[in-house]
This record gives structure tokens, sequence and C-alpha cells, in this order.
């Protein structure tokens, strides 16, 4: 039916566009339809903004605390509870490509506040947000600007700028800059530096603040990627935002964060894309609108090749995306509660530990986040989520499917669960166990309260089966 087909789309969306939705929140979107929810996701501040004042309340260190720990529980928490999915959903995306870590940084409020100024400019403008980027204390801290001055320049930034946040070493077998322009950008950025802010004793907090020292800057006649001026960083980062290699890298990263898994950032010179139309789709997206990661998101979940079968579940969740997605599927942390500690940490032991990534290249994607100690924290975290019939989620699915009684089949429990849980697409055969599973537990009833306590165990444990199978670490 094309109903369901839809649904299935929109599960799609919401799995790429976000952290899942719930099958209530799935059929308020098919009632507006797909574009309608596209430009709904597009603009996050449509949706009410997320409420600090009230975390804050209920549990303070979110805001207080000094250590890393308690800044991912609050991240963490915003991903399952969000109304505004994409725009957190860009923030990881921005994380993961600008990858800043707290283990040099050593300052979590000033790591959060790097996250604040991804969420609001990472759907804008690449140009501001490249300035934003430069001007942001923790990265001038994590890439060393701090200590790039005129008369001994420090190359750290310049070179990153260049082949991890912007161009890339390459594409099609050729460079993109040359180590002149490398030592040309950081000349550029001399004298974008820092003030770094008071002790945290006795009055609170002060952050690092951004500061441009004219004095300090290398005001000289520069040649950088063919053009010649007294350049200045803003200059370096218009002259990086005009080139096609630019276009073609962040059309990468967006293919490979919301399509399907692309080859590691290094190979990329001499790798060419999966689907060489639909970069340069989003390289049209890119120019025509002026650098807008908004325009080039629009294209991209409005395409073709977004919507395709062909790269439904042809993605592995990271482990940020699991884990506020099986939150979401179970109802569970989405308002105030203690002991978030434990969820966030469950990223974690899966190999994605948010805010602190193991170096400036970010974290390896794709099959890379598998491995066999990976896989079994993935399947037991997931497992015993959705184990327990009292969270809010578990009891929606039993309640749905207890509509359906009083008595089911165990082919209809199984079919509807997993349409329930995701929609979930099984091989045949991995149905078929589901199935010859359920039934070995006898008749399936649901009419009378003694029956439904017994049933809700019974769909509590189907949902274990259904996040342990290979098929739901895909997205």
């Amino acid at each position: 039916m094309a109903s369901r087909n839809e649904m299935e789309l929109l599960a799609h969306l919401m799995r790429r566009a976000g952290f899942g939705a719930n099958r209530d929140q799935l059929e308020t979107y098919l009632a507006q339809g797909y574009a309608s929810t596209v430009e709904e996701l597009l603009h996050p501040e449509q949706q009410p903004p997320f409420d600090d004042d009230l975390i804050y309340r209920y549990i303070p260190y979110f805001r207080t605390g000094t250590g890393v720990q308690g800044y991912q529980c609050y991240w963490i928490y915003r991903m399952i509870s969000t109304k505004r999915p994409l725009e957190e959903k860009m923030a990881l995306f921005w994380h993961s490509v600008f990858a800043t870590g707290f283990s040099k940084v050593d300052n979590a409020p000033q790591m959060n506040r790097q996250i604040q100024m991804l969420r609001k400019y990472g759907m804008g403008s690449f140009r501001t947000l490249l300035v934003e980027l430069a001007r942001d204390p923790a990265m001038i801290f994590w890439l060393d600007n701090n200590t790039n001055h005129k008369d001994a320049p420090n190359e750290n930034w310049g070179r990153e700028l260049l082949e991890l946040f912007t161009m890339g070493v390459g594409m099609d077998g050729q460079p993109n800059y040359s180590e002149e322009d490398v030592k040309v950008a950081a000349r550029a950025f001399t004298g974008w530096t820092m003030i770094t802010g008071l002790p945290r004793y006795p009055y609170g907090e002060h952050f690092n603040t951004f500061e441009y020292q004219p004095d300090d800057h290398d005001d000289s006649e520069k040649t950088f990627l063919g053009e010649t001026g007294r350049w200045n960083g803003e200059d370096v980062v218009d002259i990086i935002c005009k080139q096609p290699a630019t276009a073609r890298f962040i059309s990468r990263h967006l293919y490979n964060f919301f399509v399907a898994d692309e080859p590691q950032v290094p190979a990329w010179q001499n790798t060419p894309p999966r689907d060489p139309a639909a970069i340069a789709a989003l390289e049209q997206a890119y120019f025509e609108s002026n650098y807008d990661i908004r325009a080039m998101l629009r294209a991209l979940l409005n395409s073709d090749f977004f919507k395709a079968e062909s790269v439904r579940y042809a993605k592995v969740k990271s482990p940020a995306e699991l884990v506020a997605g099986v939150m979401r599927l179970s109802g569970d942390f989405t308002s105030p509660k203690p002991y978030i500690h434990p969820i966030a940490a469950a990223c974690n032991y899966m190999g994605q530990e948010i805010l602190n990534p193991p170096t400036v290249e970010g974290w390896h994607t794709g099959k890379e986040w598998i491995d066999s100690g990976a896989l079994v924290e993935r399947v037991n975290f997931a497992s015993d989520q959705v184990g327990d019939p009292s969270k809010p989620g578990v009891q929606r699915i039993a309640e749905r499917l207890a509509a359906w009684g009083p008595t089911l089949t165990p082919t209809a429990l199984v079919d509807r669960c997993l349409d329930l849980a995701g929609p979930v697409r099984i091989p045949e055969s991995r149905r078929a166990e589901l199935i010859e599973h359920v039934a070995h537990g006898g008749p399936i009833r649901c009419g009378t309260a003694e029956d439904r306590k017994l049933f809700d165990q019974r769909v509590a444990r189907l949902l274990q089966l259904i996040v342990a199978v290979p098929e739901f670490q895909l997205t």
C-alpha cells in the first residue's frame, strides 16, 4: 500500500535526519507528508527550544560539573529528547568532521560551547561556520593557533583546515593544495588567538574568549590557492569556500553521513565517490545557494538517491545513533530523571566517546564501528533497554499489539512487532526463526488482565530478539 511505503520512507528519513521516531510520531509525519516533514526538520527554529533551565534544575552537574562525563550525559539526553532532531544530528555531524577532543582541551564547558556553536551555525552558511570555528577557543587551543605568531608561525590549524575540514588532500587523483598553501594559511591566521579565562574559583566559570591581535598578524602579501593579496583569516576562508574541491569534500561528507557509507577520508583523493551523480547534485546546491548547508540538505533529503531502496539499511549506525535511537524506542529519558550516566557511557564502550574523538581525523565510520567487542556491547545495551515491559515505549508497542487481540498468531505478532519497532527489515530466514521461537511459547492471548501481563512480557522478550538481529545495527 502507498501509505505503508511512505511510512517506511518516513522511518528512513527520521533514522537518518534524526535519531529515529516511534510509531505515533511517524503517523503524525505521515499525515503531513514527506516534503512537509523535510521542511519541518530543516527549520528547527519552528519547534520548541530545548529547555536548559528545566534540565539544569533537575540535574545541576550538566552545567556545573568540571569533568567531561556530565557534558556527555547532557548531549546524549538532548539527542534522546530533542524536538529538533536534525539540528542535533548536524551538531553530531560537524563534531565528527571538526573533531575536537577533551583529551587536550581539558575544559568540558568550553567543549560544550563549541557544540552550541555547531548547533547555531551548522545548518547555515558554510563560510560563516568556518569563521566561527576559527574563532572558537576550544579549536584554537586544540590546533595550537594560540601559538601561531607572525614571527613564528604554527601550521597546525592551517594544515587541518585544508586537509580535514574543508578540501581534503586531493580528488580525482590530484592534490587540492600545496605545502606552500598550508604555510600561507597559517600566516593568514596569525593574530587569531584567545584570552584565557579566569580560574573557576571563587566566582564560577569564566570561559576563554576569542581575541584578534593585529600586532601579531602577518599582514604581508601572500599567494594562496593561486590568489595574491594581503590575506587575513577571513580572506582565506573566502578563497577556500569557492573551490570545487571544497564543494566535493563537504558533499562527500554529507553523503557518507546521511546516505551510504563511503571509504575513509584519507582515501578520497584516489577513490571516486560511490555515487558521482549524487555528489554532483550536492555540489550544485552548494554553489547555487552560496555555500548554504540547509540548501544542500534539502537537495539531499528530497533526492531520489536518498529515498532509494538500495541505500536503506546500507549504513552502520554510529554508537550515538544506536544509543539515542534505542532510548527513543524504549521511551525512556524523554524527561529529566537520574541515572543517565550508564546510557552515555554505553557510547564510550561501543567506541564513540563524544566530546573526545581519538584524533583530529575523528572516528572511522561504517563497518569500522563493528568488532566483536563492540557488537556485544551494542546488542546487550539494546536488549537491556527494550526488555523491560514497564518502559513507556515498550508499553505503547504492547498496547498497539494487544489492540489486534484478544489472540494473535505467532506470525502476526512477529510481523507487527517488527513493524512497530522500526519498521525493521530482516531476511525471511530470520523472520521464520522469530516466528518459530514465539510459537514455542504457546498460545498468544491478551484479553484478560492476567493474559495481558504475560503478553507484555512476551512482547518485551520478542523486542529483545529483534534488537539483537544484525540488521538492527544498520540504518
